[in-house]
């Protein structure tokens, strides 16, 4: 998957644990780890906003795109 999210630095440098962010945002801490862990196939913009006032960012800072073809090693071309 081309975007990577990044709510584990963040929290990290809030010192929020995921129970607590999950609570704040109004998620579950199982879909919390889905989103962490790069498993969700959509977020909605209302979630987005909501991690975002909670923590207090921007969606780039919970979003990254990464392209996968420059991060793949040139045999597996």
């Amino acid at each position: 998957m081309a975007i990577v999210v990044r709510i584990d630095v963040e929290l990290a440098k809030r010192k929020m644990s995921v129970g607590e962010f999950a609570e704040r945002v109004g998620l579950t801490p199982a879909n919390v780890a889905v989103l962490k862990n790069g498993r969700a196939k959509a977020v909605r913009f209302s979630t987005l906003d909501a991690m975002c006032r909670v923590l207090g960012c921007q969606p780039g800072d919970l979003l990254e795109w990464v392209d996968d073809e420059a991060a793949a090693p040139s045999a597996a071309r």
